[in-house]
């Protein structure tokens, strides 16, 4: 799934890995995410595919830098995994199993766990807010007001998800809080 959107982002023109991280950044990762390094593997094999080139591109006091291009084949590979079928809904989440079998662990644990998640989800949250300043500024990279929609689509649901995201856990250390006060032995 990560080379196909990497795929994406290189349809919309040649860019460095060290663009691509950035871009991945500040769009697609309101909704899925990847490290550095996956980028980077992922450009290996994208290239390796035949899905893109690279030209490499001397710089004047600067290490030379490697601009990827998509190629006819990588376009079609990209409008295939488009219109495929049989979408996956299904969730498969580390989360969840952790919370499933938090009860071998004490109210405390689960209730530190719980904070610690929900401090992660207030400094998502909070990076969210730029979300639609990003999608704003790359809509006029590329002047495609269409294209603009779908990545406001995208961010909405992220957004969205954050939300409930955030609703859960609070949920979550409000239930375990209560069973603390009930059970102050647990």
């Amino acid at each position: 799934m990560l080379k196909h959107g990497i795929l994406g982002l290189l349809n919309y023109g040649s860019m460095t890995g060290y663009d691509i991280v950035h871009i991945f950044k500040d769009s697609l990762s309101y909704f899925w995410q990847a490290q550095t390094s996956q980028i980077y593997r992922e450009l290996q094999t994208i290239k390796k595919n035949g899905w893109a080139t690279d030209e490499t591109v001397p710089q004047d006091g600067k290490p030379d830098k490697k601009v990827f291009t998509i190629t006819e084949s990588g376009k079609e590979e990209l409008k295939r995994w488009l219109t495929e079928d049989g979408v996956e809904f299904g969730l498969k989440s580390p989360l969840m199993m952790k919370t499933f079998f938090r009860g071998e662990l004490s109210i405390d644990e689960n209730i530190d766990y719980f904070e610690k998640l929900q401090n992660e989800s207030y400094a998502f949250a909070y990076k969210m807010t730029s979300a639609p300043t990003e999608t704003e500024k790359y809509a006029t990279l590329i002047h495609d007001p269409m294209k603009a929609l779908y990545w406001k689509m995208t961010m909405e649901y992220g957004m969205m998800y954050s939300k409930m995201y955030r609703q859960w856990i609070e949920n979550c250390i409000k239930q375990l809080e209560e069973l603390k006060y009930e059970n102050p032995d647990n």
